[in-house]
């Protein structure tokens, strides 16, 4: 079992910045995948990126390439998302899920999810 708390979420202009913190229970973090998703009013849940339980291995999907980065600390069981020039349609409320497959991007794929941060971008 593990329980994931993500933090850090909050109202940033258009070109700022922001950093997400998922923090996860148990001793049993460096055996998953992490991902983190969005969601937006009205749309599906999105796949941004994944980091494998090493931390050696990242993907991004196109949207956030160049603008956001995952790490994480193993021995903190904690995953990061930095997020750099921050646009309006980043608007979403943002979850940090976990895996055990090696390079899950698909919802399914994740057995455990934290309750979300928002993140509001103006304009």
């Amino acid at each position: 079992q593990v329980q994931l708390v993500e933090s850090g979420g909050g109202l940033v202009q258009a070109g700022g910045s922001l950093r997400l913190s998922c923090a996860a229970s148990g001793r049993t973090f460096s055996r998953y995948s992490m991902g983190w998703f969005r969601q937006a009013p009205g749309k599906e849940r999105e796949f941004l990126v994944l980091i494998n339980k090493s931390g050696e291995n990242t993907y991004y999907t196109d949207s956030v390439k160049g603008r956001f980065t995952i790490s994480r600390d193993n021995a903190k069981n904690t995953v990061y998302l930095q997020m750099n020039s921050l646009r309006p349609e980043d608007t979403a409320v943002y979850y940090c899920a976990a895996s055990l497959l090696l390079a899950p991007t698909r919802t399914e794929s994740y057995e455990y999810w934290g309750q979300g941060t928002q993140v509001t971008v103006s304009s």
